[in-house]
């Protein structure tokens, strides 16, 4: 019988809860080959063994780019975790077929997932959207936006930084904002994130570059770089965490020629309570 006795509320002293999270722009499964591989995408997925996984440019139905596969059900199946999409393109179905061409971000989780919606961003060009859903942790909750900003200019991301940071509000101010961002974090347009969150890699308390990378610049603060995948020299790909979040590590993965970026892993620890 399901025992619904109401739970006391965390108490002050309680830990902070851990939380591995990995973001990736896998480039639609698309690798430096050139090739098609969603299989190779979801091992390196697997190895990182996230609790949370939060991706960009993938593709739903799209085309003959991805072979019309919805990359975000497959993903999510082969490493049978819960699955939440928000599509930034959404088009009519091809002749022939039923499904509509969608392309965008996707949240995976092994945590339960509370809500979820897709928030448009302003900008011209290909169309931009972040994904809020909010996750539950044992003891506490965590919001979670995973976006992909424009690379039209600076002032166009600046204002969808703006919209960034407005959907963190009380009460849902505790969370991360993540994603391929396409500026490092000291970029001004980033100005209305840094207002409320930190750059979780300047917070790690212990960080790591992948193999490429590692024999240069292991453990310097500058490091972080995550495109392109072949010659990592820019860290556009970023974590940014409100009060209450703690940044135990941070680390580049290698994504083993499945993507031009590489993926970012975070340990994060959750105040309880929030």
């Amino acid at each position: 019988m399901t025992d619904l006795t109401p739970k006391p509320a965390p108490g002050p002293d309680q830990p902070p809860i851990p939380v591995r999270l990995v973001t990736f722009n896998i480039h639609h499964g698309v690798g430096e080959d050139g090739v098609h591989d969603l299989a190779r995408t979801a091992r390196v997925l697997a190895e990182a063994d996230a609790d949370v996984i939060c991706l960009q440019e993938v593709d739903r139905h799209y085309g003959p780019r991805s072979e019309g596969v919805d990359q975000a059900l497959l993903l999510s199946r082969a490493l049978d975790l819960q699955l939440a999409f928000g599509a930034s393109i959404d088009q009519p179905p091809r002749p022939g077929s039923r499904e509509r061409r969608e392309y965008g971000n996707a949240l995976l989780s092994r945590l339960p997932l509370l809500i979820s919606d897709v928030h448009p961003l302003p900008g011209t060009g290909e169309p931009r959207s972040a994904l809020r859903t909010m996750i539950e942790l044992d003891g506490g909750a965590l919001w979670v936006t995973t976006t992909h900003l424009t690379n039209q200019g600076a002032d166009e991301r600046a204002a969808q930084a703006r919209a960034l940071a407005a959907l963190h509000t009380e009460p849902m101010e505790t969370g991360v904002v993540v994603g391929d961002l396409n500026a490092g974090p000291d970029a001004p347009e980033l100005g209305p994130l840094r207002e409320r969150f930190t750059d979780a890699w300047h917070l790690a308390q212990a960080r790591a570059d992948h193999p490429r990378d590692a024999g240069r610049s292991f453990l310097r603060r500058e490091a972080g770089r995550t495109f392109s995948a072949r010659h990592p020299r820019e860290r556009i790909d970023q974590v940014w965490v409100s009060a209450g979040v703690t940044v135990t590590s941070a680390e580049v993965l290698d994504a083993r020629g499945s993507s031009d970026h590489h993926p970012l892993l975070v340990e994060l620890a959750v105040r309880s309570g929030v």
